[in-house]
């Protein structure tokens, strides 16, 4: 075992924790526990945003799924870089003003429940319930990939790498909130951003482009976007993947970030820096896949099944680089591990505390006692993700599939309509969400292997059609809803 490897990541954890103590006297109430009091600037947005976004599954899925299949498996990434851009441009500038026009709604739930002025409070604990539904699972992916990288570094076992994994993030979570996770989230988007830069260039120089190409060549299709193998990569495959990029509007770790901005006039510049990052490091991604597939080949490495496939980032990293550097390197990917798991903490966290707790308890709980709840949510939403991460055969990439598919499908329809149609009711956003989870779940268990079709395309649009069915079969929206409509749309 490296000694520098463990020096880097005890110097890394160290700062993450100390930022989370730096801040934890900064959140006051609630909006700054979760919102951070709509007071961050562009870069922070941006960067935290596409951090959180990423997890582990940008150095542990993607490169995996390319390095067994080719780089047609970067469909999935040219899906999700047009479904960034199309977040940004479409929901980030509306839902800031909306989120504040409608009664400085300061979580996914509460903005919902404020867009139609509903005296029910159905609408705020449905989202609140598919919340902790999926971030369960997707937090559980974090724990799993943060497991699997203390058990190829160090070879601790499975179980104690994911206690360890479990314990930092929670800590740091459970201390600062919003601000703990921003601040945290920048840093680790810029170390995760200069990783996978440097580690394919380091890989194919170490090759030499005469082995890349006699290599990728020998295996029929490897470097053919659009082939499987010997098989032409099929229509279905293509928009299953591109389907991905829908997810986004429907992510609520993601949005919340939107609602937290300073000001809509820094969302131009938020937007093309957020840009900047994802093109470069999916392509970067992508990269470390193809590239280490060939290495391996070329030093005449054991191949790496489906879950080992998840580690070649770190293969690499461990094989050509040194003690320091490599210890520096692996951190990435405990910061794609910990920005993402912190922050669906902090939302599920919210959507315990300020969407279900805080609606139905008999007295209304004051900051005090709501921020010290949040944080015993924190501890539960956490332990409970442990539990689900105990089996060491799930993969990174079915675990976050599966949870991206219920966000993107429960809740992207929903934000998009009721962002930029008049008519939508509550009853109609009730209708998508419920079906949207609902057809995940069953598609999922019973029709994706047999379909090839990725769950969240059909779900997404049945979600979309029940919006509109339910909406327009509804009575109209008060007078009131449609003045507040109509003032967020006058904004500039």
């Amino acid at each position: 075992m490296n000694v520098w490897i463990i020096v880097a990541f005890a110097i890394y954890l160290s700062i993450m924790i100390g930022i989370g103590i730096a801040f934890s006297k900064k959140s006051n109430n609630v909006s700054d526990y979760f919102l951070g009091g709509r007071q961050m600037g562009s870069w922070l947005t941006a960067l935290s945003a596409q951090a959180s976004d990423m997890s582990s599954w940008l150095l542990m899925g993607l490169p995996g799924a390319v390095y067994l299949s080719g780089i047609s498996s970067g469909w999935i990434a040219i899906g999700l870089g047009i479904g960034t851009y199309l977040n940004w441009l479409i929901v980030a500038k509306r839902l800031r003003s909306y989120s504040q026009v409608a009664g400085d709604a300061i979580t996914i739930p509460q903005y919902f429940q404020n867009r139609f002025d509903a005296d029910s409070k159905a609408v705020r604990i449905v989202c609140a319930v598919i919340i902790f539904i999926f971030f369960l699972i997707y937090t559980a992916s974090g724990f799993n990939a943060a497991a699997k990288l203390l058990d190829n570094v160090f070879g601790v076992k499975y179980q104690i790498g994911l206690t360890i994994g479990a314990i930092v993030i929670l800590t740091y979570t459970f201390m600062g909130g919003y601000f703990a996770v921003v601040w945290t989230d920048f840093f680790q988007g810029m170390l995760m951003f200069f990783a996978l830069l440097i580690v394919p260039i380091v890989a194919y120089a170490a090759i030499g482009s005469e082995s890349f190409t006699a290599i990728t060549s020998a295996k029929v299709g490897y470097m053919d976007l659009m082939a499987n193998g010997d098989q032409p990569y099929k229509f279905v495959d293509i928009v299953s993947n591109l389907a991905w990029g829908l997810g986004y509007f429907g992510m609520p770790h993601i949005l919340v970030r939107f609602m937290s901005i300073k000001s809509t006039d820094l969302i131009k510049k938020s937007r093309i820096i957020a840009m900047v990052w994802v093109i470069i490091s999916l392509a970067a991604s992508v990269a470390v896949g193809c590239i280490g597939y060939v290495y391996l080949e070329k030093i005449g490495a054991a191949p790496l099944d489906k879950v080992s496939a998840e580690t070649i980032f770190m293969v690499l990293v461990q094989k050509l680089t040194p003690g320091l550097v490599a210890g520096i390197l692996l951190c990435a990917i405990v910061s794609a591990i910990m920005s993402t798991s912190d922050s669906q903490l902090l939302v599920t966290a919210s959507a315990i505390t300020n969407d279900i707790y805080a609606i139905t308890a008999k007295n209304k709980p004051g900051d005090k006692q709501l921020l010290m709840l949040s944080r015993i949510a924190i501890a539960v939403v956490a332990i409970l993700a442990y539990i689900i991460a105990l089996d060491p055969e799930n993969t990174v990439m079915d675990l976050v599939a599966n949870a991206w598919a219920g966000f993107g499908a429960a809740f992207g329809p929903a934000m998009i309509l009721s962002l930029f149609w008049r008519r939508m009711t509550m009853n109609g956003a009730l209708a998508g969400m419920i079906s949207g989870a609902a057809v995940v779940m069953l598609w999922n268990k019973f029709l994706t292997a047999k379909t090839g079709i990725y769950e969240l395309l059909p779900a997404f649009f049945i979600s979309l059609a029940l919006i509109v069915v339910v909406s327009l079969a509804d009575k109209h929206p008060t007078k009131k809803v449609l003045d507040q409509f109509d003032k967020v749309a006058a904004m500039k």
